[in-house]
């Protein structure tokens, strides 16, 4: 897609419904497009509106190998309500074994760098793999997650993936508006979200925030600065609006 259409697309979607850019972007691209989904609270209820609008919607995760429990418990949950069959993506088994005999089981507290080697091995990796069929993908990003995603617009071109086509549906919504579907809708979530925590990822990197800290902030909660896995740190070709 050129970058003339995306600003475009940004444009007309700039203040659209979730559900209208979703209809857009599975009428455009389906079977070769899928949301990733970590079962974080944003990605439950873009599963929830997937399967109102296409039942047949492709939805992957990527399995670290180190989730929380609830995690795992979720992703039946969803399973059962909605029927998905989940493509799951697992880390190279001997780039594990690797870096784990090299590094121990708990690098990622020694350092920024072995930290984000963990991540390339379990999530970025397998991510390439996930996307590397398709056209474009669904996220659930949102901008005020952080500071790194302000510039998020709802259509990009993901120049760290091909130059494949990423959509935001979510990005403009607030958190109490990602609940308040929840609620009304009766979408399953993960149960950590009631414990504290807004942002769930693996399970020894995740931790509750306190009332006044941000949301991410329990994510590797031991550096300092921006602090992104991978997947997404490198926003692809962010466009806003030009209204």
């Amino acid at each position: 897609m050129s970058t003339e259409r995306v600003v475009e697309l940004a444009d007309r979607f700039g203040t659209s419904e979730p559900q209208e850019v979703l209809k857009w972007a599975l009428n455009t691209y389906h079977p070769r497009i899928a949301l990733a989904s970590s079962f974080g609270v944003e990605d439950v209820v873009l599963i929830d509106m997937l399967s109102k609008i296409n039942p047949d919607a492709r939805v992957f995760t990527l399995d670290t190998g180190r989730l929380p429990q609830e995690t795992y418990d979720l992703m039946d949950a969803v399973r059962s309500k909605h029927g998905f069959k989940i493509e799951v993506f697992f880390p190279d088994t001997k780039a594990v074994e690797d870096v784990v005999r090299l590094y121990g089981l708990n690098l990622f507290y020694q350092s920024v760098e072995l930290r984000r080697m963990c991540c390339e091995i379990r999530k970025v990796e397998p991510l390439k793999r996930a996307l590397s069929d398709l056209d474009a993908w669904i996220t659930g990003l949102r901008r005020e997650q952080t500071f790194t995603r302000t510039c998020t617009a709802k259509v990009e071109i993901d120049k760290d993936h091909g130059g494949i086509v990423k959509v935001n549906p979510i990005v403009d919504w607030t958190s109490e508006q990602v609940w308040s579907y929840v609620r009304k809708h009766n979408v399953p979530y993960n149960k950590l979200h009631d414990k504290g925590y807004p942002s769930i990822g693996c399970a020894p990197c995740t931790r509750p925030v306190e009332p006044r800290e941000g949301p991410r902030a329990g994510r590797w909660w031991w550096e300092q600065g921006a602090k992104e896995c991978g997947l997404h740190y490198h926003e692809g070709e962010a466009v806003r609006s030009r209204g």
